[in-house]
């Protein structure tokens, strides 16, 4: 399934990744393009346990 989230915060991004790791295609959409280029370039703000 493709799933699109809106914002990239502490819900969206932890959303997004359960979906990923569920097997989704999953797009994260935030008007932040600093937040959007870090998580490209593999810096992810936010630490969940278990994730």
């Amino acid at each position: 399934m493709r799933i699109a989230v809106v914002g990239s915060g502490y819900v969206g991004l932890v959303a997004g990744a359960c979906f990923a790791d569920l097997g989704h295609d999953v797009i994260l959409v935030d008007n932040d393009q600093q937040k959007l280029a870090a998580l490209k370039s593999g810096d992810v703000p936010i630490h969940e346990r278990f994730l």
